[in-house]
């Protein structure tokens, strides 16, 4: 039930400032590239924060990604993943259905959604954009005490 709640579609037409960005990540030469570059914008642009995870609950459930994409600073981990699964599957370089969320804890209290992106038939990278201010690198995820 949780998992489902928290998986927005992807949409059909994209705000003219993403669909560019998108359209820039599919001339990447392959699919682990885009997968780099997107992580890299993203991370760059946004990053999660403990304290305001909690602070601003009210902000979990923003559907609107043109509201989303205009912000700075702290996005919840859901809404990151959102942005980043758009952009993987609008750029062209992944099907939906290779980018899944996932679900842990965080302090073996909080729960935290990372994804798992399918790069090749039995490759696998996981990506967790909230935590990487928190020293997470690219391939591994926040869960227990590790942030």
């Amino acid at each position: 039930m949780l998992i489902n709640f928290f998986k927005k579609l992807v949409p059909a037409c994209l705000p003219e400032d993403i669909e560019e960005v998108a359209l820039d990540l599919g001339h990447s030469d392959n699919k682990e590239e885009c997968l780099r570059k997107t992580y890299d914008l993203l991370t760059k642009k946004y990053r999660g924060y403990r304290v305001k995870t909690y602070l601003r609950i009210f902000e979990l459930f923003t559907n609107d990604l043109e509201k989303i994409w205009k912000k700075n600073g702290f996005l919840h981990c859901t809404n990151l993943n959102y942005l980043m699964r758009v952009l993987l599957v609008k750029s062209g370089c992944f099907k939906d259905g290779d980018v899944r969320q996932r679900w842990t804890t965080v302090w073996f209290l909080s729960p935290h959604q990372y994804l798992r992106v399918k790069l090749g038939e039995n490759e696998f990278v996981n990506i967790d954009l909230w935590s990487h201010a928190y020293g997470i690198p690219f391939g591994k995820y926040a869960h227990g005490f590790n942030t």
